[in-house]
């Protein structure tokens, strides 16, 4: 089955825990602090797969982790870091953060790689933590919390020419006969459930891949028909071949109709070089409609006009070496540009890591930080060293301060990410 969009949840690996440990020797009586630092946690990363066609694999299988990082030991031993993860995807995917549509990455190239999500830090063993005031510190840090993120996958096929027109226009069968594809084909609409891609071999210099983009009816960028989610393969292609059935009432409103779809799905699909070809020309019907036909597509202003029989392999070659012609007369920075797609760079201001919010509610006191929570996250509550620790930081950053301001009394709870605190003075 051939999907091409699908959304997931990654999430990197938590980070070791660093330990509180002392060396305990025979005849060393003060060995001093030597708890380990936890191990790093893994990395989440797509990468490109030659070998893969579709986001399927993705269909069943909605989350996936990286490996956490092992706790520190004694004698400043650092735990193992997690083994990172490798997501596999097909060349063409764009992938999404799903919380603000943000695109954070187009991958395309065999071999390519996205880090999206990066592991937790190894917690610090009490050993870090030695100086001169404090030669046994009870204080160590737990590992790092990782980071998860919801993900949109989309994917885009990467094809130099895409064959477009209306169901049944013998799509399918024009790229059986002209490549190495082999998709069903059978003479009633909507044959095409999934866009096929071939390569197309000219002669020893000359080859491009071509995509049959499943058949479009009118309202297609609407979702009608087979919908507006096949359309999108269309913006990769540099060449458009427009495929007129030649048994059609009349071809010529479907050649505007489908014109039309795509410019109300994206107008630059307009741009493209199209040539146009009325297809079925084996027939006397078609063969008698041809010299109108043509006539008044050229009279709209296209001047690439043909006509074949897909299924006798007729006239064919001349068109595939006018899409030949047409894409080498590209230029590399515009094809780039295209590839590229309309979205554009965004800057975004970096979160201030001292930046902080304090919500009044019902149950207490309630302070929103990501700097505080990860803190909290790898507090050890039970030693008073590291508590005393984290009471540093809220001090640092002013928030016990404006926790006074605010009105906080004796007794109150205070809500940081997952922990419950006790407000003392």
């Amino acid at each position: 089955m051939f999907v091409d969009e699908i959304t997931i949840e990654v999430e990197a690996g938590k980070g070791g825990d660093g330990i509180i440990h002392f060396r305990r020797e025979k005849y060393v009586p003060r060995g001093g602090p030597d708890g380990g630092d936890g191990g790093e946690g893994g990395d989440v990363y797509f990468k490109v797969d030659p070998h893969v066609n579709t986001l399927g694999e993705y269909r069943h299988q909605k989350h996936f982790k990286a490996e956490d990082g092992e706790r520190g030991g004694g004698s400043n031993r650092t735990g193992v870091s997690g083994q990172d993860l490798y997501l596999k995807v097909p060349s063409g995917t764009m992938v999404y953060d799903q919380d603000n549509q943000e695109l954070l990455g187009d991958l395309k190239e065999p071999g390519e790689t996205l880090l999206v999500c990066k592991g937790g830090r190894g917690g610090r063993g009490n050993a870090r933590f030695k100086s001169s005031n404090n030669k046994a510190p009870r204080i160590a840090e737990k590992g790092e919390p990782p980071q998860k993120r919801t993900l949109r996958l989309e994917l885009k096929l990467i094809a130099d020419v895409g064959l477009v027109g209306v169901p049944n226009a013998g799509k399918s069968t024009l790229l059986s006969v002209v490549s190495n594809a082999t998709p069903k084909i059978a003479a009633y609409p909507f044959t095409t459930l999934e866009p096929n891609l071939g390569v197309v071999e000219l002669d020893v210099e000359t080859q491009f891949v071509m995509a049959d983009i499943p058949g479009l009816i009118e309202g297609a960028h609407q979702g009608d028909g087979l919908g507006d989610e096949f359309l999108r393969h269309i913006e990769r292609t540099q060449v458009l071949i427009h495929l007129l059935d030649g048994l059609s009432s009349d071809p010529i409103a479907d050649f505007s109709k489908i014109n039309r779809e795509l410019a109300l799905f994206n107008p630059g699909l307009t741009e493209k070089p199209q040539i146009v070809v009325l297809n079925k020309l084996d027939l006397p019907q078609v063969q008698e409609k041809w010299p109108r036909v043509k006539q008044e597509i050229m009279d709209q202003g296209y001047q690439d006009v043909f006509a074949v029989s897909a299924a006798t392999n007729s006239g064919i070659r001349p068109v595939l070496y006018r899409a030949a012609e047409i894409l080498a007369e590209i230029p590399e920075q515009t094809m780039e540009e295209e590839e590229t797609g309309a979205e554009m760079p965004v800057y975004r201001l970096e979160e201030d890591p001292g930046e902080f919010k304090i919500l009044k509610s019902p149950r207490g006191w309630k302070i929103e930080s990501d700097t505080l929570e990860r803190a909290a996250a790898m507090t050890y509550w039970e030693y008073h060293q590291s508590v005393r620790r984290f009471q540093r930081i809220l001090e640092s950053l002013g928030i016990d301060d404006a926790l006074r301001r605010a009105g906080i009394k004796p007794g109150d709870t205070v809500f940081i990410g997952d922990h419950e605190l006790i407000w003392e003075e």
